[in-house]
């Protein structure tokens, strides 16, 4: 590959959500792992699926069908957690993105890349930089842009559900009824 097109080239993972494939940029997954053990937070919105314990951190679950206005995901054998960086004012935020199946790795370049059409996509078209379509392919890959598919509040949202879920529990209190 020549100098001038790896300058040019965006790198992306894509990943299968209710038949349809979609994708991040790469720079924004920091790892992929099996889908495991997830913990529901009580009271959290539908589209957390919970929190799970990645290496001694909480990291929250969102459901990104749900939140696209999918069908809930089912969990088969090959559902995957994608857990990706979030900013949040300066700030970065892990979360972990539950997919339905791990695609491949794409490098488009801005000619593969068109805008989204104003109709007819899946899901509400703010929430795409665009559609690419790799060389040689005939279907187009749906370009997600995480920071307008989870908003400021959402995000403060899981955030405060990990903040929630590592506070230690604390026991109540029960009084003592002394024997009359």
């Amino acid at each position: 590959m020549s100098e001038e097109a790896s300058e040019t080239s965006t790198q992306y993972l894509s990943f299968i959500l209710a038949g349809e494939e979609f994708a991040l940029g790469i720079l924004q997954v920091k790892e992929i792992i099996e889908y495991d053990t997830v913990t529901r937070i009580p009271g959290a919105p539908v589209w957390v699926r919970g929190v799970f314990n990645l290496r001694g951190s909480v990291v929250p679950v969102v459901d990104l069908a749900v939140k696209l206005g999918l069908p809930p995901a089912t969990v088969t054998k090959w559902s995957c957690i994608v857990v990706v960086e979030v900013k949040l004012g300066g700030e970065q935020l892990v979360l972990g993105l539950l997919v339905d199946a791990i695609g491949q790795a794409l490098e488009l370049q801005p000619s593969e890349v068109v805008p989204p059409p104003s109709f007819g996509a899946p899901v509400h078209v703010d929430y795409l930089l665009g559609m690419g379509l790799p060389a040689g392919e005939k279907k187009f890959v749906l370009l997600m842009d995480l920071d307008k598919v989870l908003s400021a509040q959402e995000v403060l949202v899981t955030s405060t559900l990990r903040t929630e879920a590592e506070a230690p529990v604390q026991e109540a209190e029960v009084p003592v009824q002394e024997e009359p």
